[in-house]
């Protein structure tokens, strides 16, 4: 066990030093931000850093001085040391990289009331100063000789930072024209008209016109140029909303107050839906905090109990979204409780089904491995641990769960416990929909038109 010991006042004498050295990583200057909520564009924003006078992002000055007090509370005089003062003169910037080491050497003693005097400096990985000072404390008179605490990890994220650069990306396309179906509550209404706003799509807002226009008031919008079909309920609104499609009047659906079955019965209808050779499914689209890069669950919300046939189709659609959203190959992870096939777990002979289909052709696009338990899918620690050797394995984009209850709860467990961002689409008919939860916020409501519109134009253009 490491222990961390003092010095106490008897023990100091004049030129007595300690150092300790940190290398600034982007983590510091983001951190100390956060913690002291200066947000100097200096420091945390490199465009403007580039144009600013020392042309990189530099640390905060005060950063520099924390460096300091470290060394005087863990080194010298260490535990017990009490600050009394302490000035500070800031010679040059410290960049990303640079390695400052700071040194105290004492320079003063007073034995009547223990007050140590202090000379501090700061050099860069070149020997020059960057911050130089003097401080003042009272030394501890009694030996302290404690275990090192550990101090708690940091992950840093920023929270629907993903989500604001899908929105970003869709904004430079051309607005979808999207039937909103039973927008008759002030969340789905002003979901809608705010990604009318962003430019993702031009709503037509299907329901009872009384209702959409009181929840307009409610929510103090304006339906002012904004088209409104009159239905009489939601059934008749999603309906009317699917023969808008098959007109070819809109090029996306965007689910409103009503119930998925609801919205999802008319579009299923063989003579007039919107079914394709393709069956449909769910993807949630993930900001995971502790995840490195976007993550797609599929299927978790349309089909309960997945044959191998809809499965093929499930991982399709998952790997156009993906590549429609500019994943060149996407990695696919097919799910299951282990990583070998076992006869007595149905989803690990899907999983190795779909792999050999995947080799023959029959599903493209990606690159696909399984059966992957989840932390062999998303840890390449758990992997290694495993032996599992893989392009996937710990890295994958997509996460194919075995059936709607599995994906069910994976999704809402990232979301709820693990702080995940989220964004819905169902793809699979002839035309992307919108499927958000009541529990959804704005941002993720335009999240979810993103990937409509990004979805819609790559097809477009013939990619899919």
């Amino acid at each position: 066990m490491q222990f961390i010991e003092n010095r106490t006042f008897d023990e100091i004498r004049i030129g007595d030093s300690a150092e300790q050295s940190r290398v600034l990583r982007l983590e510091d200057i983001e951190i100390f931000a956060a913690m002291s909520g200066d947000v100097n564009p200096a420091h945390v924003d490199a465009e403007y850093a580039l144009s600013d006078r020392f042309h990189r992002v530099i640390a905060h000055g005060m950063w520099g001085g924390a460096l300091i007090s470290a060394v005087l509370g863990t080194e010298l005089p260490g535990p017990g040391t009490i600050y009394l003062n302490q000035n500070l003169s800031f010679r040059r910037p410290v960049g990303l990289g640079d390695r400052v080491t700071v040194r105290v050497t004492v320079s003063a003693m007073d034995p009547d009331s223990h007050k140590v005097t202090l000379d501090c400096l700061c050099s860069n990985q070149d020997g020059l100063p960057v911050i130089t000072g003097q401080a003042e404390v009272i030394a501890p008179t009694e030996k302290v000789r404690r275990p090192r605490v550990v101090v708690p990890e940091l992950h840093l994220h920023t929270a629907g930072a993903r989500h604001r650069a899908l929105i970003a990306a869709a904004a430079k396309l051309a607005p979808v024209r999207t039937a909103v179906v039973h927008p008759c509550d002030a969340l789905s209404l002003q979901g809608a008209l705010e990604a009318a706003t962003a430019g993702l799509i031009v709503p037509v807002l299907v329901g009872p016109r009384a209702k959409i226009e009181a929840a307009a008031q409610a929510t103090g919008q304006s339906l002012d140029g904004v088209e409104l079909i009159d239905v009489p309920h939601s059934h008749a609104a999603a309906e009317r909303a699917v023969a808008l499609v098959r007109e070819g009047c809109v090029q996306a659906l965007m689910k409103g107050k009503l119930h998925t079955d609801e919205l999802m019965e008319p579009m299923v209808d063989r003579a007039t839906g919107l079914r394709t050779e393709r069956r449909m499914s769910h993807i949630f689209a993930l900001d995971v905090p502790h995840y490195a890069k976007p993550l797609f669950i599929t299927d978790a919300a349309i089909n309960i109990f997945p044959d191998l046939d809809t499965k093929r189709d499930i991982i399709q659609n998952a790997i156009d979204l993906a590549r429609a959203l500019g994943l060149a190959r996407p990695k696919v992870a097919i799910l299951s409780a282990v990583e070998t096939i076992n006869p007595k777990i149905p989803s690990t002979l899907d999983a190795a089904a779909l792999c050999k289909m995947w080799e023959r052709g029959q599903i493209s696009g990606g690159v696909l491995d399984g059966p992957l338990a989840f932390d062999n899918a998303v840890s390449k620690a758990a992997a290694e641990a495993k032996g599992i050797t893989s392009e996937v394995a710990g890295d994958a984009d997509i996460l194919v769960v075995p059936d709607l209850e599995a994906g069910n709860m994976v999704a809402k467990q990232l979301i709820h416990l693990a702080g995940a961002d989220a964004a819905g689409i169902v793809l699979g008919a002839r035309v992307p929909v919108i499927l958000t939860s009541r529990s959804d916020g704005a941002q993720s409501r335009l999240a979810s038109c993103a990937l409509a519109q990004l979805y819609t134009h790559w097809k477009a253009g013939g990619a899919a």
